[in-house]
């Protein structure tokens, strides 16, 4: 079920270009991605380890969580970089980097030049390399992210042997 949620919250990100809350749900929706993740573990605890499970079981288990979860939703990154996209993210953000709006804040010029720059390299991947990139950096953040959560998913057992 994670992979098909990133992939139902990935949807919300192109459309979250033209509409401010579409975008806003997106953030959110990632934010709840971690206790998404603490829930299933606890899940898996309690229905298949019997109601314990050490922090290396917990963690091994939601870093494969996370990873065929980014699996599945690089699939769907590839369908939609490949057939659907044709540019329009980069575009979009070319667009807001060249409006002038952050003509205003002193200093910003270097950083613009190198938002350009980084937006131009984006711009000159294949879709493949795309989809390999983000999920890449899926699988990398979520297995750091498995390491904050699975503390709080072990759980020792509790009977004493005499």
């Amino acid at each position: 079920y994670m992979g098909l949620f990133w992939i139902a919250k990935f949807s919300l990100f192109p459309l979250g270009l033209t509409n401010p809350f579409l975008l806003l749900l997106f953030f959110g929706l990632t934010l709840v991605v971690p206790f998404m993740g603490c829930y299933y573990a606890r899940m898996f605890r309690d229905k298949v380890r019997g109601g314990e499970i050490s922090f290396i079981q917990a963690w091994i288990f939601m870093i494969f969580m996370y990873m065929f979860a980014a699996l599945l939703t690089a699939m769907a990154h590839y369908i939609y970089f490949r057939f659907i996209d044709k540019g329009v993210i980069i575009n979009t953000y070319i667009e807001i980097l060249d409006s002038g709006a952050f003509a205003n804040i002193s200093g910003i010029e270097e950083y613009m030049t190198q938002w350009k720059e980084v937006a131009n390299v984006i711009r000159s991947m294949t879709p493949i390399e795309l989809t390999l990139n983000l999920m890449s950096q899926n699988v990398f953040y979520c297995t750091i992210l498995s390491l904050i959560i699975a503390p709080f998913v072990v759980k020792k057992s509790t009977s004493k042997d005499n």
